[in-house]
């Protein structure tokens, strides 16, 4: 831990403190933990970002886009729709899979639009 990176002395501001955590006892900080667990997957993301630059892609499109077997693509596909990040739909002999939502677009846009930033003020 480096110096002068935390408080000299120990104290909070106990209103702060309260309503934080009354705020985090409202929500289910869990669920959302699980989000970005799932997200944390590097081949997972890819799969996440593929499907926010396509409104849809089949089981395999992204196969081709991740560079693995219809097999894997479509375990990584099925642990997003699991976890209701993505949603699928059969036509004929195809699986078409898309993100469940716009804000889970606009989270992951976010989050490539902060590393663009991160790269270019280093």
């Amino acid at each position: 831990m480096e110096r002068g990176d935390t408080c000299d002395i120990f104290c909070y501001d106990e209103a702060k403190v309260n309503r934080v955590r009354e705020r985090l006892s409202k929500n289910d900080i869990h669920d959302m933990a699980q989000i970005f667990k799932v997200l944390a997957d590097l081949t997972r993301l890819k799969v996440a970002y593929a499907l926010c630059d396509e409104d849809e892609l089949c089981v395999c499109d992204v196969a081709n886009i991740i560079g693995s077997t219809m097999a894997t693509a479509s375990h990584h596909l099925r642990l997003l729709r699991n976890m209701g990040i993505a949603r699928y739909r059969k036509e004929g002999k195809l699986v078409f899979y898309s993100l469940e939502d716009e804000q889970l677009k606009q989270m992951i846009r976010l989050a490539i639009e902060h590393q663009k930033e991160v790269v270019r003020v280093e």
